[in-house]
């Protein structure tokens, strides 16, 4: 809601144009992070940080795992058997009899069964209830995808408006940041690297996507630098000469303004063209369960 509020609040005169821009930069650097949080939650997997979790959620086999049951049940509570199965580099051990594992039929998926470890009453439906209705499971997801959103929404607030107002949004920050880690949502190491990594996107974004128009600085930079032939036209009263300087101004900042927004046409394009199809992609790949 803060974020809605400060991108519209150009509407209002209450920050500096472009509102939008700020919120499209806001929206940019959210799609960068969450690139880079797919990347390093599947690159690194911890427990959840509720242990409930999965026997809340799922109905968990009571029986050990298949591989479990082979390599680590029998050699766990028996010193001389660790030593053994180093000694002998094989799993020599009788694993006992257990209940055989529910095996459904999930097609190019079955990989997947192994690891969640499906029980009949809900696993034999087609995909797994869709991964338990799309809530995903239960392990930790580095970094927080929460704190991402406080940070940015604090780092636009900030360079909007700055002052004592920044000061509150980012004690709503920290008070966000503690509420994950105390309601086990997330462990601490998410929590930081959320803050520290929504900075820096905001920051190298910075160089490229700046806050103010910068339109009116490059024609103040013109002026500059033909203020001294500007004098002597004046001077001079050679209209002609003073007009000529002026259309060059135009000219030279139109030609720089078409070809940025050229390049961020063409980006931004490829951005969705690219995104909507990946969407579609994903939907008719899946769509058979």
């Amino acid at each position: 809601m803060l974020f809605i509020m400060l991108a519209f609040s150009v509407l209002f005169e209450s920050v500096e144009a472009p509102g939008l821009g700020l919120g499209a930069r806001f929206m940019f650097i959210m799609g960068i992070g969450r690139l880079l949080r797919a990347i390093t939650f599947i690159s690194t997997i911890l427990p959840s940080a509720r242990p409930w979790c999965a026997s809340a959620r799922f109905l968990v086999p009571q029986h050990p795992h298949p591989w479990a049951q082979k390599y680590y049940v029998p050699y766990a509570t028996d010193s001389n058997a660790i030593r053994n199965v180093i000694n002998w580099d094989t799993a020599y051990a009788d694993p006992g009899e257990y209940d055989p594992e529910f095996r459904p039929d999930w097609g190019s998926m079955s990989f997947l069964i192994d690891f969640l470890r499906p029980t009949a009453p809900e696993g034999s439906s087609a995909w797994y209830h869709l991964l338990k209705k799309a809530s995903g499971g239960c392990n930790d997801l580095i970094y927080s995808g929460h704190m991402l959103v406080a940070v940015l929404t604090a780092m636009a607030w900030t360079e909007a408006y700055g002052g004592y107002s920044s000061a509150l949004i980012w004690i709503f920050v920290i008070h966000s940041a503690q509420r994950e880690i105390r309601e086990r949502h997330h462990y601490s190491v998410d929590v930081v690297v959320a803050i520290y990594v929504g900075i820096m996107l905001w920051k190298m974004t910075g160089l490229f996507w700046p806050m103010k128009d910068q339109s009116k600085a490059t024609r103040l930079r013109r002026f500059e630098k033909i203020q001294g032939r500007l004098m002597r036209a004046a001077k001079d009263d050679d209209i002609e000469e003073i007009r000529e300087l002026l259309k060059e101004v135009e000219v030279s900042s139109h030609v720089r303004e078409n070809s940025s927004s050229k390049a961020m046409w063409l980006f931004s394009g490829g951005t969705i063209i690219f995104t909507l199809s990946m969407v579609l992609l994903a939907f008719t790949l899946t769509s058979d369960g």
